[in-house]
């Protein structure tokens, strides 16, 4: 969702973008760096479940943390948060899917 809010704007501006140049412009542009930080910990999920050796419940524990930190929007946190915090006021479907990230790493 985050990605279609990122695409939808950079389209308002400079027209539209088939999906390999969305791949490109996710790497590549400034615009879409902001959402390295949930590729970033999507890996790390990625490589916590493709390991040999069993999850402990302090790796479990310790990305659950990181997850509700990342998720933290703010007016005046760094680049995430901020962009976060804006998405959130726009766009209802990334409130929703806020709501059930937050829910899901409220459980235990």
């Amino acid at each position: 969702m985050l990605l279609e809010t990122e695409r939808i704007a950079y389209e308002q501006k400079r027209g539209r973008v088939s999906s390999g140049e969305l791949l490109q412009l996710v790497i590549n542009d400034e615009q879409f760096a902001w959402l390295h930080r949930i590729s970033e910990l999507v890996v790390q999920i990625d490589v916590m479940l493709a390991a040999d050796e069993p999850i402990s419940l302090e790796d479990v524990e310790n990305l659950n943390a990181d997850a509700r930190v990342l998720i933290t929007p703010s007016e005046a946190g760094n680049v995430f948060a901020r962009k976060y915090y804006t998405a959130l006021q726009c766009e209802p479907d990334v409130v929703l899917a806020h709501a059930e990230v937050s829910e899901l790493l409220a459980s235990k």
